[in-house]
């Protein structure tokens, strides 16, 4: 069976990289619709964009879509992440500008509207990407790859200079809610001497250190510090996951990110679609839905969730 929220949901806030305030809201939609972004504020032009690898542009530090009429959304990770982490493969998610408000900097507070309203059963058929045979792709230091398993399970592995960051690597089977329970509260993270050239090039204009991680060396300059010692590692596996969520079906399969962003994974994805040979598209027995991302959580509306951090 396939899921949609069952009824919508609004959140306010900055967008990250343009530094303009966005509202959004996330509509149920029916079986087999997928996920698609609505501009609201386009008004000439087709304002639908498809939540698709194929609607993919490179952008640095993010993921955007645009579509045939060159309409375009920014910043889709964390709220793609979001719904596929609940299990829901039906919504649409409407805007008033180009990018999602990145709120505080993580999918936690998506997550937490989401299970509060819960999930509407929709009663079809639920289709997945089964991988056939490794696949693997290296985009400058970057190495990533999906390989047959008999769930969705993703591991990453990061290595920075500064200390407080490291070497960190982490594994999870995404089944049992452990995307809502482990990784939905990360929070993205950047480095303070980056700042000024991102600046440079308009990017993280709307970031500040209620919406970021930021170290310094080896300090923490956010308030409160991590929320978790391997936080950074967290975060680059729920991106992961919401750029594997374009898609367009669950992935039943291993992927492992080593120093990889958004690009190399929707090269990955690219890769992944050019030959049959790599993957199969199947009608998922009850064993297999329980394997998928969201399956274990109580999708009744249950009030607001409680991530321990």
């Amino acid at each position: 069976m396939q899921f949609t929220i069952a009824s919508k949901v609004a959140f306010e806030g900055v967008g990250l990289h343009s530094g303009k305030r966005a509202k959004m809201v996330v509509h149920p939609a029916e079986a087999n619709f997928g996920i698609w972004f609505l501009r609201g504020d386009e008004k000439q032009r087709n304002s639908l964009i498809r939540a698709s690898y194929i609607n993919v542009v490179d952008k640095p530090l993010c993921t955007r879509l645009i579509n045939e009429d060159g309409v375009s959304v920014s910043t889709v990770e964390h709220v793609m992440a979001a719904l596929a982490g609940c299990g829901v493969q039906n919504a649409i998610v409407e805007l008033d500008t180009e990018e999602v408000p990145i709120l505080d900097g993580c999918a936690e507070n998506f997550v937490k509207e989401i299970l509060r309203v819960g999930l509407k059963t929709l009663e079809v058929k639920q289709l997945a990407l089964e991988i056939l045979e490794t696949i693997e792709v290296k985009h400058n230091d970057a190495e990533v790859s999906l390989a047959p398993s008999e769930s969705l399970e993703i591991e990453f592995e990061i290595d920075f200079d500064e200390k407080i960051i490291g070497k960190q690597f982490k594994s999870l089977n995404m089944a049992n809610g452990a995307f809502v329970h482990e990784l939905a509260s990360s929070r993205t993270f950047c480095r303070q001497a980056d700042i000024t050239e991102m600046h440079s090039k308009g990017l993280a204009l709307g970031g500040n250190y209620d919406n970021a991680i930021v170290f310094d060396k080896d300090v923490v300059l956010s308030p409160g510090g991590l929320r978790y010692r391997d936080e950074a590692v967290r975060h680059k596996m729920l991106d992961a996951l919401g750029d594997l969520a374009l898609a367009g079906m669950p992935i039943i399969g291993r992927f492992r990110g080593i120093r990889a962003g958004h690009q190399a994974t929707h090269k990955l994805l690219t890769k992944l679609f050019s030959s049959s040979n790599y993957y199969r598209i199947i009608e998922c027995s009850p064993a297999q839905l329980e394997s998928l991302p969201g399956a274990g959580l109580d999708k009744a509306g249950s009030g607001v969730l409680r991530v321990s951090h």
